[in-house]
């Protein structure tokens, strides 16, 4: 599977042997050796992508890139339908949230500019 072998391959780039990618990640014994015929589960895979500082995207086959992206920056009024385990995410629970990170950006950037920086 695309798992195994995506894994096998970043190992060797990072000399480190997939027991001790396995180690690291916190995964059963012999764990990533299963992944020849069975699809690993999220946690799993997340666990390991991050011991290989890539993505689980990369990890699985949907992207080819192995460096993870991160995006720059989210416009907190975009109504993006985010979901939980599943379940949609209420507006209510989006919306506090957006107001605590209007106010942390708020305090970064007072502290920021009180610092003299």
């Amino acid at each position: 599977m695309i798992e195994f072998e995506r894994t096998k391959e970043l190992a060797k780039k990072r000399k480190m042997s997939l027991l001790e990618v396995n180690d690291k990640a916190g995964l059963g014994k012999r764990s990533i050796y299963n992944w020849k015929t069975r699809k690993p589960g999220i946690m799993a895979l997340g666990a390991v992508a991050k011991v290989l500082h890539t993505s689980i995207d990369y990890l699985s086959g949907i992207t080819d890139d192995p460096a993870p992206r991160l995006q720059d920056t989210v416009n907190l009024e975009d109504e993006v339908p985010y979901s939980y385990y599943g379940h949609p995410v209420p507006k209510e629970y989006l919306d506090m949230v957006r107001e605590l990170m209007k106010r942390d950006i708020k305090e970064r950037e007072a502290r920021k500019h009180g610092s003299g920086q």
